[in-house]
């Protein structure tokens, strides 16, 4: 089976979150598996730069106009996955941040950037490329690749069926509607049944649109997606589109993420030897400033600083868990406002908090392997790895029950404790107190060692590997019939026909 796993980032080439790291750790899995699974993403100067180039760029012409577009062949650093990068300097070679230029604002362009992606895909899917290779399927991941499935959809040539995947609801890649001017979708797909949405184009919607099969990242946000209050104005879209939808847990990479074998820890431990965490703590304590404060415990939050990661409300009841005796570290970067508010209160409480405003992959592993305790709330979460790699490390999680976070963290209450089945603490209000609650709860039990140590192992014992979740993919790989047979969506409804418009209205990236 030939699979084109298509991804605007992937790990270690080019990353801004779990996106980047999905699309390196899934397709490994799936090589595993024997599927010979390929990858493609664009071209960013950093990852020209870190990729290991095997044989000369393949050119492909006017693509969207363009004569300078290539394929730049090469291989994941660390890895046997073959890749493509594809290189269109004027549209990739840019300074800033993948998605914004250096003052933070989104690439005016955004919407021809990854229209071309998807184009060059679809010549891909359908042979139309130099390459002799071509894919059974195509595997594509958030907004950014939502209109490959729609330009394959276009006509009746032979292509290879598409799988979509949703990492996030609340980017959608809503553009202004004379973006059909240079992005090279056909106009008769502008109608309430097709790209257009609140008067606008939207990538992600004409990916759950046209896709064969639409998946999640968790069982739990597949079901959430299809209400107003996680459907971000596309419930209705995911609704008609259920049957076709299902909900997959992302794994975790503990080829990466595991204390046995982290390169970037003072000491290695696992669950046999978990007083090494205590060694990692204590350097940890030195390397942020903080005094060892006798069975403080040690509370990380190692987030981007935004809404959907509660950071308000993190910051509201940090105070309160510092006063119940705990100690606060912070590991990240996000809106100005919560920077600064997270900076001023590490000067209130020199002794108890340390802020570190950024985000440096060697210093979270650090930071997990020492803290006793991990702050992962969201005010939704498709899936959430952090909260995976915090319970392989032996550092028990907080969470809100919500997406994936609902689907892999078992509270700890009398009942599941005494069955070893606990894996950390959740909550349901979104609120200080809630938070709070939870947080209290939390170091009630650091001061009971012993069943510290239970909810500990537990965590540690866990197993969510991406062998799991490549065995799922794989199976719904293998139940795509031919193209001609597949299934297609229903045409010719109005707004009238159905409730796809409800909800917000999200523009984000």
């Amino acid at each position: 089976m030939r699979v084109l796993f298509v991804s605007s980032e992937v790990h270690p080439l080019a990353k801004t979150g779990g996106l980047a790291d999905v699309s390196e750790a899934l397709p490994k899995a799936l090589r595993a598996h024997d599927v010979d699974v390929r990858l493609l993403m664009p071209a960013y100067p950093q990852a020209k730069d870190r990729l290991m180039a095997q044989g000369a760029p393949i050119a492909l012409k006017n693509v969207l106009g363009f004569d300078d577009v290539a394929l730049i062949p090469g291989l994941l650093p660390g890895s046997e996955l073959p890749i493509w990068l594809i290189d269109c300097p004027l549209l990739y070679d840019r300074p800033g941040r993948l998605y914004c230029d250096p003052d933070g604002q989104e690439w005016h362009d955004n919407a021809l950037r990854y229209a071309l992606l998807s184009h060059v895909v679809a010549r891909l899917a359908r042979g139309l490329t130099p390459l002799a290779w071509r894919p059974d399927i195509v595997h594509a991941n958030d907004w950014h690749t939502g209109i490959i499935p729609a330009l394959l959809d276009a006509d009746t040539a032979p292509r290879p069926a598409v799988v979509f995947t949703i990492h996030n609801m609340a980017y959608q890649g809503n553009f202004p509607a004379a973006c059909l001017d240079f992005i090279g979708l056909s106009s008769r797909l502008y109608h309430p049944d097709g790209v257009e949405f609140h008067n606008r184009v939207s990538f992600l919607k004409a990916g759950v649109r046209y896709a064969d099969r639409i998946t999640t990242v968790s069982p739990t946000y597949a079901s959430e997606i299809l209400s107003p209050d996680f459907g971000h104005g596309l419930e209705g879209v995911a609704r008609q589109r259920q049957n076709d939808l299902v909900g997959i847990l992302n794994g975790a990479d503990y080829g990466l993420w595991d204390p046995v074998n982290d390169r970037h820890l003072i000491e290695r431990y696992d669950r046999h030897y978990i007083s090494g965490k205590k060694i990692c703590k204590a350097a940890l304590l030195t390397e942020l400033g903080l005094p060892a404060m006798g069975n403080a415990p040690l509370i990380a939050f190692n987030s981007r600083l935004v809404e959907q990661k509660m950071a308000d409300v993190v910051l509201e009841a940090v105070p309160a868990m510092v006063a119940a005796g705990g100690q606060f570290a912070l590991l990240g970067e996000g809106d100005r406002r919560f920077e600064s508010a997270f900076a001023d209160l590490a000067r209130r409480y020199p002794e108890s908090i340390s802020v570190r405003i950024g985000y440096d992959e060697p210093a979270a592993h650090r930071l997990l392997a020492g803290a006793d305790i991990l702050l992962a709330p969201a005010r939704f979460e498709p899936c959430g790895l952090t909260q995976l790699y915090a319970m392989r490390y032996g550092t028990v999680p907080i969470v809100r029950r919500t997406g994936g976070l609902a689907d892999t963290v078992v509270d700890a209450t009398p009942e599941t404790l005494h069955a070893g089945a606990a894996t950390g603490l959740s909550f349901h209000d979104i609120s200080a107190a809630a938070l709070g609650e939870a947080a209290r709860r939390a170091i009630e039990l650091f001061g009971q060692p012993l069943l510290w140590r239970r909810l500990q192992v537990a965590g540690m014992q866990a197993d969510f590997s991406w062998e799991r979740s490549a065995r799922r993919y794989l199976d719904l790989y293998r139940s795509l019939r031919p193209e001609s047979q597949l299934r297609r969506v229903a045409r010719g409804r109005t707004p009238d026909d159905d409730d796809s418009y409800g909800g917000r209205v999200v523009n984000s990236r």
